[in-house]
């Protein structure tokens, strides 16, 4: 009787848990990364000088940019001849909203969950708006004063962790700028962020509403991708259906009669393998970059894309198979696809080995699947590494191919003097 007992109280417990169980709610928009991406490199996650939204406020670190925030609130309001409270009540009719964007509980009170977003959401408009404006307050402002300021701030505003939702945004903008005008807005941003894209300046996208928009992170990668209409690349179904291989680094193909050649294109991912030739468009690399390619990832691996390529992850799963030491660094660079601003190939190569470690991918929908299926066919003909062997034995320099069209041109006046020879004897 006693073990039956118990067995009815656990039941009893258990029905209580399911009870209280919240209701399933909307996929948030805003994730802390997990550790097995953090364990990796867990500093590419956390801001220099800039908290934004709930995970990272109070740290002792972020503490210089809180007075930052104020006094451009101060700024803003002086500027618009406004009130505080109109921007309080406004972002307090959304406070549930956006409370639900984050996948973590967040314990500050509602006024104190308001008032940062309203905090947060106007630094980043008076942020981007001087930047834009040359507004001549910021002679005296330290944050266009310092360059290294500057450069932290934007690989900040793009981290993954370091967001509030975009809705806070619009409703901001709409009262400071005026309604409907979300398209400076992004414009603004995209103006901001440009700068830490390694591939260039890129085009402003106008195809998606600013409703569909979950923070600047997902502005920015929405914007760098090739649109549906731009999708260059379909996978075959015959190269879906059966597994395909990683390809060789750049010092192996350079072994197998592959050459690197960069290419001029609107599109980043264009990545291309034809007669031996790969073209890839420029990338440059500096001290923001692997943070970049990080936080893009995250987002990748949090909302993933089930109809086209997981584009960021892929290309990075590229130049983690073209890249295992400072030589193919050194390769890439001489042919122009990587500008290394930092100088050191071997650290770039490490970069890249380790960006894809502990991600999930590439997917059903690779975007080099061809690429790589034509890359390795090239590389399983002996024909291309027997010619890649005697151009880089016998034909290494200029002085080389002279010797041998010298010899070639001895060879073959001696065998033409030996026929003259023959016809008259």
């Amino acid at each position: 009787m006693m073990q039956s007992s118990n067995a009815i109280d656990d039941a009893s417990t258990l029905s209580h848990k399911l009870s209280e169980l919240p209701k399933a709610q909307t996929q948030p928009s805003i994730y802390k990364v997990h550790n097995h991406l953090r364990d990796v490199n867990g500093k590419a996650y956390e801001p220099d000088i800039l908290a934004i939204g709930p995970y990272h406020r109070d740290k002792d670190n972020l503490k210089m940019m809180e007075e930052h925030k104020l006094r451009y609130l101060q700024l803003l309001l002086k500027r618009k001849k406004g009130n505080v409270d109109t921007y309080i009540s406004a972002i307090g009719e959304l406070e549930h909203e956006a409370r639900s964007c984050y996948s973590e509980s967040i314990s500050l009170s509602p006024p104190k969950f308001i008032e940062m977003l309203v905090l947060d959401g106007c630094f980043i408009i008076e942020l981007i708006r001087k930047r834009q404006k040359k507004d001549p307050t910021c002679k005296n402002d330290p944050i266009f004063q310092m360059g290294w300021i500057m450069n932290s701030l934007q690989r900040d505003i793009v981290l993954f962790e370091n967001q509030i939702p975009f809705i806070v945004l619009c409703k901001l903008f709409d009262l400071i700028e005026g309604p409907n005008r979300h398209d400076t807005l992004i414009h603004r941003l995209m103006l901001f962020c440009q700068n830490l894209y390694p591939g260039g300046r890129i085009k402003y996208k106008t195809e998606r509403s600013p409703q569909e928009i979950k923070h600047i992170l997902d502005l920015v990668h929405g914007n760098w991708i090739p649109s549906i209409k731009e999708v260059y690349v379909k996978v075959d179904e015959v190269l879906r259906t059966r597994e395909w291989l990683f390809i060789h680094s750049a010092t192996e193909l350079t072994n197998a009669n592959v050459a690197f050649e960069n290419r001029k294109c609107d599109d980043f991912f264009n990545v291309e393998f034809d007669d031996g030739v790969m073209l890839m468009p420029p990338l440059t690399i500096e001290d923001r970059t692997e943070c970049f390619f990080r936080n893009l990832i995250a987002y990748e691996q949090y909302f993933p894309n089930t109809t086209q390529p997981d584009f960021v992850t892929d290309y990075v799963t590229l130049l983690d198979s073209l890249i295992n030491s400072s030589r193919d660094v050194e390769i890439l660079a001489e042919c122009g696809i990587i500008d290394n601003w930092l100088g050191d190939n071997e650290v770039v190569a490490n970069m890249f080995n380790q960006l894809t470690l502990s991600i999930t991918g590439p997917g059903e929908h690779f975007l080099y699947t061809k690429v790589f299926d034509r890359v390795n066919s090239h590389y399983k003909k002996r024909w291309n590494r027997a010619m890649a062997t005697l151009r880089r034995d016998y034909f290494n320099s200029p002085w080389a191919y002279l010797s041998f069209f010298a010899a070639l041109l001895a060879l073959l006046l001696t065998v033409a003097q030996t026929v003259i020879s023959a016809l008259q004897f």
